[in-house]
């Protein structure tokens, strides 16, 4: 009776070593996204948030701004990583976070956002002419609407 459980329970045991064995894991899907920030917080931050987006592998280069991640394409995406990110207060290279999330970050976190170099291009160009164009995005905030001079600001 001893000898037929020992059999059965070693029987068993590499009934089960070999199934397992055999399962195929997910294949780990790899990718690179841009992600604007400054510094180890930032990087602490970022790699949690696409973590919690589904990453199983995330590592943020403060220098470069690229984060690798490795991630199942069967449990979650490229998309819900970068929503994850920018909802922590980060741009992404599709997605740029809220105002209200980018405000709570840390002071040293406050990074310059992928937009304002645009903006600022776009601002200038409206200028160059010295004329207000009432309705256009360069005189929003930026110029008195009623004004000859598209750089005169609002009071």
């Amino acid at each position: 009776m001893k000898t037929q459980s020992i059999f059965l329970t070693v029987l068993f045991t590499c009934i089960s070593f070999f199934t397992i064995a055999q399962t195929k894991s997910p294949a780990l899907k790899s990718e690179e996204i841009k992600v604007w920030g400054n510094c180890g917080m930032c990087k602490s931050t970022i790699e949690k948030a696409a973590k919690s987006g589904g990453a199983a592998f995330a590592l943020w280069n403060e220098d470069t701004k690229i984060l690798k991640v490795k991630y199942a394409a069967s449990k979650t995406s490229n998309a819900k990583i970068q929503e994850k990110i920018a909802a922590s207060g980060y741009d992404t290279k599709d997605l740029t976070a809220s105002n209200d999330a980018y405000n709570n970050l840390h002071e040293c976190c406050k990074y310059e956002r992928k937009g304002n170099a645009e903006n600022v291009k776009h601002d200038k160009a409206c200028c160059n002419d010295k004329e207000c164009k009432p309705g256009k995005e360069c005189c929003t905030d930026k110029c008195a609407k009623d004004s000859k001079d598209c750089c005169a600001k609002t009071k």
